[in-house]
């Protein structure tokens, strides 16, 4: 199908300490903060790279919808302290400045700036909700060669 005009308005990642995860992609990654509401006890927040208005990522509870058993919500827990329960990939025109930026806010990161065999050069970074973070090289050419 063609001309339905899609595009992607907003994903959700989990997040178990609010402020670690606000500090992360707002002073480490430089998105902007568009939404910040607290509710029950829970909170979501609402950021997005500077520029990009209509793209959104949700920072979340991890567990905020009814009907989650306490063995969900243990899986869950478990997945995120592992890392393996969400992930994000995020694109820049400067990957060395990027993962220089992550470096000095202290970040986890876990994979250096690298040439991927299927053609990308990227870096990886956990939040610290521990959700994975990977970062490609926009226009398959390292900055430096530009």
């Amino acid at each position: 199908m063609t001309g339905m005009g899609l595009t992607l308005h907003a994903t959700f990642l989990p997040h178990d300490d609010p402020d670690a995860c606000l500090a992360f992609y707002r002073d480490a990654l430089g998105f902007e903060v568009r939404d910040d509401v607290e509710d029950c006890g829970m909170r979501w927040i609402t950021v997005g790279p500077p520029g990009q208005p209509d793209t959104s990522l949700v920072l979340k509870p991890p567990v905020d919808g009814p009907g989650v058993t306490e063995d969900e919500r243990r899986t869950i827990a478990e997945m995120m302290a592992k890392g393996t329960y969400a992930s994000v990939v995020l694109a820049t025109t400067d990957l060395d400045a990027v993962h220089a930026r992550l470096l000095a806010a202290g970040a986890e990161v876990v994979q250096g700036p690298s040439e991927q065999p299927y053609g990308v050069r990227d870096c990886a970074a956990r939040d610290p909700a521990g959700n994975l973070v990977r970062i490609q090289q926009l226009g398959g050419e390292r900055a430096q060669d530009r």
